[in-house]
């Protein structure tokens, strides 16, 4: 018997939502690939966690940016891997609003994304704890570590909700 972990997608994807909307006049070719556009994404909760995902990451880069920095290395730190999640989290939901993953079938774009989402997390953690670590009461820094910690939350609720991990165990003896 061996064991091994599995990433299965759940239906709350960050491809919009499971089921499809309902059918109405103005949304009626929602699934065609001729529209240029998803306007389902704009509503989905996949769509609202990364806008949510990208004005936190915004708002403390901004507020670590405007402050007086205590330890240049630590929020060098932060504001490059915050501007960095907030451009990939920004080209994956482009991404999805414009229906590229359809047109580009030569990546598996639910791995591309739940390995941004998993190392970007894990750097955004690391970088909002050093940022809090060396804030030393200063409002703005202490106001970019928390927004830090926010969007990390964020994060991992987006990963969680579109990923489900699961370590299963599989069977080698086959019956002949």
């Amino acid at each position: 018997m061996s064991h091994g972990a599995r990433v299965i997608r759940t239906g709350v994807s960050s491809a919009g939502p499971a089921a499809p909307p309902p059918v109405t006049i103005a949304s009626s070719s929602a699934g065609s690939d001729a529209e240029l556009m998803d306007g389902g994404y704009f509503r989905s909760c996949a769509g609202m966690l990364k806008v949510a995902q990208m004005i936190t990451l915004l708002i403390g880069f901004i507020s670590v940016n405007n402050s007086p920095w205590t330890d240049y290395s630590a929020y060098s730190f932060f504001q490059i891997v915050s501007m960095c999640d907030l451009v990939m989290i920004l080209f994956f939901y482009i991404m999805h609003i414009f229906r590229v993953y359809r047109k580009l079938t030569c990546v598996s774009w639910p791995l591309a994304e739940f390995l941004h989402y998993l190392i970007g997390t894990i750097l955004l953690l690391i970088g909002s704890i050093v940022a809090a670590a060396k804030s030393y009461n200063i409002t703005g820094l202490v106001a970019g570590a928390t927004f830090g910690f926010l969007a990390t939350i964020l994060c991992v609720i987006s990963m969680w909700s579109s990923y489900k991990v699961s370590c299963i165990t599989q069977s080698t003896n086959a019956s002949v």
